[in-house]
């Protein structure tokens, strides 16, 4: 189970004496999936060779008794399901992600106008298999590969509607049956209670460029080669909290982009989506060009599953086996042979570094801000990070089960020296990837070296002259 602290010791609603600690532990929601989704991700191959693909295929086809030519077009038809699958598979899991980025961003803003900083440094899960916080029932979460059964755990997270109880025991926390449903109780708290919002301390707002609801690794192509992109660009933005109707509408986007509107299609009761057609509440934009993450996750298990009786009926394995990379379930750092390690460990201190940097932008305004967010974070998730994250996936490791893997980013909390700055320490952990494997990292040096020099000493206390953590 989660170590983190319990939050709220039990209580089972949301009242302006725990609004804080409520906000908090949606922040730390949303956190808990940012390293599920992107592991995932990353164990995604989102450009097969489709030559090897097509003569694997061809050589199956003919050995199960079609003729060459037959062999040919099926094998070309077959391989071009799989280049835009995982393409699209790819840009859907990435989409998600990036709307979770948002969403740990704009509840950390209705967090700062109601009751104080947002805590962002050190949440994420540090033990695996995670759970949610508060929710019930409890269910596991792992960075896994990606599977049917990993797009079933997707499904939990973004359902629309309670889930079968189980046997697990349950967090003390406020308890929620979904997502939403926890939401609307800290909404309901601000909207029958007087509250007093901070409109002077920074937030991270719209009209500065931070947030985008699509880059390069949300576009893909389909079978016509057109361009498209998973996120609409009305689905949602960053919302500046000063009063309850902006509070509100912050805390809705989050609703309606995870799991639609109200009356948005649940799960069957074995715990598979319906895959009919979307209806309009499956769609969180008002274009309805964008589906809600639950279901963009249902499209996707379900164009799977037609990919497997078809790959099944020609006798070509599972798709899976041509797109995904032989990462393992839920794998530690400690578990890498030193090259490896080196690489990970300094993955994990810029993962964390992303946070100790979101979180100073809770405490600075103006161009200081905008210059940690944008030559800071946007630096270290889209160079550094994605660079770093790929790059693990040319490398390969005996696991401590002794089969061979194909290596991942964990995703762990660093814990950083107090006694000196995070990033004369994330150039001392990269001068050590570096010696070990230059090739994975040698070319991010000067992105490195520019990333803005953010201090520890919020989370320090320095009394008695020993400087430790909080």
């Amino acid at each position: 189970m989660n170590p983190h602290k319990l939050l709220l010791n039990g209580k089972k609603e949301v009242t302006p004496a725990n609004l804080g600690e409520a906000l908090q532990q949606a922040i730390e929601i949303e956190i808990a999936t940012i390293p599920v989704y992107l592991y995932t991700y990353y164990s995604i191959n989102r450009t097969p060779d489709q030559d090897s693909m097509k003569t694997q295929m061809k050589g199956l086809l003919v050995k199960a008794g079609k003729t060459p030519d037959e062999a040919a077009a099926i094998a070309l038809d077959c391989s071009a399901d799989i280049m835009v699958y995982a393409n699209k598979a790819g840009s859907t899991i990435m989409s998600v992600a990036v709307e979770e980025m948002l969403h740990m961003a704009l509840s950390s803003n209705v967090k700062q106008a109601l009751a104080g900083m947002p805590e962002l440094t050190g949440k994420a899960p540090d033990s695996w298999p995670a759970y949610l916080p508060g929710h019930v029932p409890e269910f596991p979460i792992n960075r896994a590969v990606f599977s049917l059964n990993q797009l079933k755990t997707f499904l939990k997270i973004e359902s629309p509607q309670p889930l079968p109880k189980n046997d697990l025991p349950e967090l003390k926390a406020i308890d929620y049956t979904t997502i939403g449903e926890f939401y609307t109780m800290i909404m309901d708290c601000i909207n029958t209670n007087k509250l007093k919002y901070n409109t002077k301390a920074p937030q991270l707002v719209p009209g500065r460029g931070y947030y985008a609801n699509n880059n390069i690794d949300t576009v893909y192509y389909n079978k016509q080669h057109q361009p498209k992109f998973t996120n609409a660009g009305d689905s949602g933005d960053l919302v500046h909290v000063v009063d309850a109707k902006s509070a509100t509408k912050a805390i809705e986007e989050i609703i309606h982009q995870g799991e639609g509107h109200k009356g948005a299609t649940p799960l069957n009761s074995d715990g598979t989506p319906d895959c009919k057609k979307p209806t309009p509440e499956d769609y969180d934009d008002k274009s309805k060009k964008e589906l809600s993450h639950f279901e963009k996750f249902a499209q996707l298990y379900c164009s799977y599953t037609d990919l497997q009786t078809k790959f099944a009926g020609y006798g070509l394995g599972d798709p899976g086996s041509y797109f995904l990379n032989n990462v393992a379930l839920n794998p530690q750092t400690s578990d890498y042979p030193a090259p490896v390690q080196a690489v990970s460990t300094f993955l994990n201190a810029i993962y964390t570094y992303i946070f100790v940097m979101t979180e100073e932008c809770y405490r600075k305004e103006g161009n200081t801000q905008y210059e940690i967010f944008m030559f800071g974070i946007h630096k270290s998730m889209i160079w550094i990070l994605d660079g770093l994250c790929s790059g693990m996936s040319g490398m390969s490791y005996v696991g401590p089960d002794g089969n061979s893997y194909v290596a991942a980013p964990t995703f762990e909390n660093y814990k950083f020296d107090p006694s000196s700055s995070p990033k004369s320490q994330i150039i001392e952990l990269f001068n050590a990837a570096n010696a070990a494997n230059s090739s994975a990292v040698g070319y991010l040096k000067q992105r490195v070296m520019d990333l803005p020099d953010v201090s520890l000493e919020p989370y320090l206390n320095s009394a008695k002259g020993q400087t430790q953590y909080i």
